[in-house]
């Protein structure tokens, strides 16, 4: 089955996740959000590749038996990175099957048949994809530049064999194979940061990878220009680019809306997106991350104007404010802490005072009916001495 084979020309009615475990093992939130793709879609097939069974299917579609491309299994096989073999294998199951792959941390709020706008044809459309970060202000940024803009790869959708996608395969591994060259070790030993990950395999590989087949198909150079501020899906080189309402909204940034509005497909819970844990992001000693600005122009404005009247100090002085920084941070650290115990007692005192009133509470109540039942076995012996009475009156 070589790779030259013709794209279908339907989308599979096929949905794809990858996990560490199977279904039938999912907590109760990733089982959640599947079951929003079933029953959103429930005439398609729903399938996860897990850390037992993802090997198996490299090897069986890009194998001998299957695509022949032993160089892709070798990779894939010899990668040690979680976030990387993850990414590649979005990209390599959406290449052999198509359909629609979506994280597991994604939950659907549309059918999949919204996907596609009623105005174009199905069969002019072999993917579709949709803004994730639209900042293109800052793309020469030192830190931000290639995160200020980019296509979302956390779901998407595309008809199988498609030359876009093998076309990013390829990309990846030939990155993979540059980093050990790069860092002189195997491809099982290599160390990326969190730019790293994003150029190598996220979604600056992706975004990179389709914009280079947009100009091939197009004859000319497609920069991120036609996808900036767009306020409706665009079609280029049969790749349809929706909103970034779409598939990220309530990003907090990029105009990405909420996701209520009528243009939101998806709701991404990033519950699973623990992996710049591993892969850090860049910290500036006194400032910390500039993601944390989260794309808000005066933030990052002030971060760095701020890093900027840093390197005009000397390391001595540089030093004092780290220190008298990490204090202050350890001081709010303890005050905070100090705070959580005090509201951990207050909620413990408050819960002892209810039961010591609800305690009360009883045994009033207790008391009340003690008394009551008192009273009616006293009127009761009375009825009876009365009784009595009456009839020795009556001898």
């Amino acid at each position: 089955m070589g790779s030259t084979e013709l794209v279908r020309k339907v989308f599979p009615k096929k949905i794809w996740q990858t996990w560490k475990v199977d279904p039938f093992h999912f907590e109760a939130r990733d089982a959640s959000r599947a079951k929003s793709w079933l029953s959103m879609n429930p005439h398609h097939r729903y399938e996860v590749l897990t850390d037992t069974n993802d090997v198996d299917f490299v090897e069986a579609a890009f194998g001998p038996n299957g695509l022949n491309r032993p160089d892709i299994v070798k990779t894939y096989r010899l990668l040690t990175a979680k976030i990387l073999k993850a990414d590649l294998l979005r990209y390599l199951v959406m290449y052999a099957e198509g359909g629609v792959y979506a994280d597991i941390d994604v939950e659907a709020i549309r059918p999949i048949e919204r996907f596609i706008p009623e105005r174009y044809n199905p069969d002019d459309v072999d993917m579709v994809i949709g803004v994730e970060i639209d900042n293109p202000k800052y793309a020469h940024h030192k830190l931000l530049g290639r995160k200020s803009y980019g296509f979302c790869q956390w779901t998407f959708m595309c008809k199988p064999r498609l030359p876009v996608i093998l076309r990013l395969v390829d990309d990846v591994v030939m990155k993979i194979h540059k980093l050990a060259r790069d860092q002189k070790c195997s491809i099982s030993d290599i160390t990326l940061d969190f730019d790293d990950v994003l150029a190598v395999t996220g979604p600056t590989a992706f975004t990179d990878s389709l914009l280079a087949h947009m100009s091939q198909k197009t004859g000319s150079r497609v920069t991120w220009d036609p996808f900036h501020k767009m306020t409706e899906s665009r079609l280029v080189a049969g790749v349809l680019v929706l909103t970034v309402e779409a598939f990220a909204a309530a990003q907090g940034h990029s105009d990405s809306g909420t996701h209520q509005g009528r243009a939101a497909l998806v709701r991404h819970h990033y519950h699973a997106s623990g992996w710049p844990s591993t892969h850090p992001r860049f910290l500036h000693r006194l400032l910390g991350s500039i993601e944390a600005c989260n794309w808000d122009d005066a933030c990052i404005e002030l971060w760095d104007s701020n890093a900027r009247n840093f390197e005009t100090y000397t390391p001595d002085e540089q030093d004092r404010l780290v220190r008298e920084k990490n204090e202050a941070d350890e001081e709010r650290r303890r005050l905070e802490e100090e705070s959580a115990k005090n509201e951990e007692r207050q909620a413990e005192n408050h819960r002892l005072l209810e039961a010591e009133i609800e305690e009360h509470r009883r045994a009033k109540e207790e008391e009340r009916n003690r008394a009551r039942i008192n009273a009616a076995a006293l009127q009761q012996w009375e009825g009876v001495v009365k009784k009595v009475e009456k009839l020795a009156g009556e001898d």
